[in-house]
């Protein structure tokens, strides 16, 4: 038998809060942060600074342990959402993960990102965020013309509890309508779920009802491209609604055939 690998504090933890609730047959129930503290004490831990931080971590970072994967039906996975103040929950969802597509062209963007930009770059996360901002990707990509609102926007949103959107942007086009874009930025390993997407929509719907929502999604793929995703929800699922590939490239490198097919 193989030796059960060791489980860290934060495993430990949501591992005994899931099968304090859990039953065969269970597809949602919730917890609050109370229960993360008891739990806390009865395993045992020294302390847990930032006890929010442990249902934030599964959202967005970290597998569930192995005993919660094994009580997945085929083609659902288990997500923890907001359910409001110190409020949780777990819900069985259609396994929905966002890759790049291997079969799309790749589009060359002369590379305008400041070196000294990449140079202090403190992770994949800023690094990205950092590239699209500063090469106008957004604009590109959905042919608006858009400004930079606020980034690493932490808020609340109704009947979810506290956010985080990576940042967030507002847009014009030609007719002069405007747009709400949340923007959520992905490094090489890290997937595209349900749950960011999810809560970006519904702060948009919250906080500016009467203007249309554009979520995007961008990930680090190899040899400096980009990939951006244009997200909505259906039917509670994730869809594609556009997906485009960008390489930053070197002045001399732009691809003059597609130059010359322009004019």
């Amino acid at each position: 038998m193989p030796k059960k690998k060791k489980l860290n504090r934060y495993q430990a933890l949501i591992e005994k809060i899931f099968f304090e609730h859990y039953q065969d047959g269970s597809d949602e129930f919730g917890f609050d942060r109370e229960e993360l503290e008891k739990g806390a004490v009865e395993l045992q831990f020294a302390s847990v600074k930032n006890l929010g931080d442990v249902p934030y971590s599964f959202r967005y970072r970290n597998k569930l342990p192995e005993s919660m994967l094994d009580t997945q039906p085929d083609g659902l996975e288990w997500i923890i959402e907001g359910a409001g103040k110190g409020k949780y929950k777990f819900r069985l969802v259609k396994k929905t993960r966002i890759k790049p597509r291997e079969d799309l062209i790749t589009i060359g963007i002369p590379d305008a990102t400041p070196e000294l930009i990449r140079a202090y770059a403190l992770d994949d996360e800023q690094a990205l965020l950092a590239i699209v901002r500063y090469n106008r990707l957004i604009d590109t990509f959905l042919a608006l013309t858009t400004y930079s609102l606020q980034n690493h926007l932490r808020t609340t949103v109704k009947d979810i509890g506290q956010i985080e959107i990576d940042e967030l942007y507002v847009g014009l086009d030609k007719r002069g309508c405007h747009y709400i874009i949340p923007v959520q930025a992905k490094g090489g390993k890290d997937q595209i779920g349900i749950v960011q997407t999810t809560q970006d929509i519904k702060y948009v719907e919250q906080k500016f009802p009467d203007m249309k929502c554009r979520a995007i999604a961008a990930q680090f793929m190899e040899e400096n491209i980009v990939a951006l995703f244009e997200l909505t929800l259906q039917d509670d699922e994730i869809k594609v609604v556009d997906e485009k590939h960008y390489k930053l490239v070197n002045k001399d490198d732009i691809n003059q055939d597609v130059i010359r097919d322009y004019r």
